[in-house]
């Protein structure tokens, strides 16, 4: 099944589109949503900015961080990104098998950054650093942290797609949430370039 909504031979243009016009609301609400999460990280970058400094006698950024595990982070969810790009061109083509054969992997990459992430937290709360230490281990944990929420959140979305899809095919509806969740993914990643510039590269400066 196309993707495309088809009208009759002699359709009356004045009458609007009605998937249209629920793809249009949809993604203007996602945009919306999308903005809203912009302020949230934004306020997180601030108070991290204000006190990545206050270490309260205990370590820095440059004595916690990895800069290599964080760089291997960012390939890896670049990769996804690209990968549930992919998964998007292969809808615009109906091509089910594809799409879902690409979202398996963007999931599994989504999933490794995930891990990735909490083995590094394991590390430095096992080393006595945790979240309670000082402001610059609270401000990270929670900047770093409420990311790795949104991607464990996003891993959910994208494993009910792939069933969706599986079962319902490239339909309007599930092209459209495929769209919505692609915003979304992208906007993730943006976001961990973000973090790892102001976190990690300047942290180990």
């Amino acid at each position: 099944m196309t993707i495309h909504h088809h009208r009759e031979a002699h359709p009356d243009m004045s009458v609007p589109d009605p998937h249209q016009d629920a793809f249009s609301r949809v993604t203007l609400g996602f945009w919306i949503y999308l903005m809203t999460d912009c302020l949230i990280f934004g306020t997180l970058f601030a108070t991290y900015a204000v006190l990545h400094n206050n270490t309260f006698g205990g370590p820095s950024g440059k004595d916690l961080f990895s800069l290599a595990t964080a760089f291997a982070e960012t390939m890896v969810l670049l990769f996804s990104s690209v990968t549930s790009g992919l998964a998007l061109l292969a809808a615009l083509k109906s091509k089910k098998n594809q799409t879902v054969f690409w979202l398996i992997f963007a999931f599994l990459f989504g999933a490794s950054f995930i891990a990735m992430e909490l083995t590094e937290f394991h590390h430095i709360a096992h080393a006595g650093h945790d979240w309670t230490q000082a402001a610059f281990l609270s401000s990270f944990f929670t900047l770093v942290g409420t990311h790795g929420l949104h991607v464990s959140i996003g891993l959910t979305w994208m494993a009910i797609m792939m069933a969706q899809i599986f079962f319902l095919g490239i339909t309007i509806d599930t092209f459209r949430r495929l769209v919505v969740f692609s915003l979304f993914w992208h906007f993730l990643d943006l976001v961990w370039i973000f973090i790892f510039t102001f976190v990690y590269l300047i942290g180990m400066a």
